[in-house]
C-alpha cells in the first residue's frame, strides 16, 4: 500500500506541476500579443457582451500565469487545483459547444491560430482530467500536522506548573 500511495503522490506531483507550466506557458504566449487579439478569439464564442470580453481579454492572462506559478509551487493546493478545474471545466464546456455548433473558431487557448479540432478537445479534455485527479488527491491526503511544520510555526507549549499569580489547583496541593 505504501508503494502505491507514493506513485500516487509522485503522478499528482508531476500531473499538478505539467499543469502549472502549461498555465504559465499559454498566459505568457497571450501577454506577448496585444489584448485585442486574445479579445477576437474570446468573442468568437458569441457568449459575452464586448465589455466583459475586453476585460476578460486584459485580466485572464495574467489570472492563468498566477494560477499557474501556484499550482507548480504547491502552495494553497485545494484551492489553487479547485480553481484549476473549474476554469479548465469552463474552457472544456466552450470548445464543445462551439464544436458542437459547427463553429470554426479560434480556441484561444495558447494565442490565435488554433482552429477548435478533436486535438484541440482531447488535450482541454486531458488537461480537465489531470485537474480532477489533481483535486481529488489534494482534498483526499490528511493536512499536514503541526509534526511537520518548521519548528518556527509550531505552537509553543506551556509550563507544567500553574500560572503565575494564580493559586494551584486542588490535585496539585494534595500529596
Amino acid at each position: 500500500m505504501a508503494t502505491s500511495s507514493k506513485a500516487l503522490r509522485w503522478i499528482t506531483f508531476w500531473l499538478r506541476v505539467a499543469l502549472g507550466a502549461i498555465f504559465v506557458y499559454a498566459a505568457w504566449v497571450k501577454l506577448r500579443m496585444p489584448w485585442e487579439l486574445f479579445a477576437m478569439s474570446i468573442d468568437s464564442y458569441q457568449l459575452l457582451p464586448t465589455s466583459i470580453v475586453e476585460a476578460l481579454a486584459k485580466t485572464l492572462p495574467g489570472f492563468e500565469l498566477l494560477l499557474g506559478l501556484v499550482l507548480i509551487t504547491g502552495r494553497w493546493l485545494r484551492v489553487t487545483s479547485t480553481v484549476t478545474s473549474l476554469l479548465l471545466l469552463v474552457f472544456f464546456s466552450l470548445i464543445v459547444r462551439a464544436a458542437l455548433k459547427g463553429q470554426e473558431i479560434s480556441c484561444g487557448c495558447f494565442g490565435p491560430g488554433e482552429t477548435i479540432s478533436w486535438k484541440t478537445m482531447l488535450r482541454d479534455g486531458s488537461m480537465l482530467a489531470g485537474s480532477l485527479f489533481v483535486t481529488a488527491m489534494a482534498f483526499l491526503r490528511p493536512r499536514r500536522s503541526p509534526l511537520l511544520e518548521p519548528a518556527s510555526l509550531q505552537p509553543r507549549s506551556t509550563p507544567a506548573g500553574p500560572a503565575p499569580n494564580l493559586p494551584p489547583s486542588e490535585s496539585q496541593s494534595r500529596p
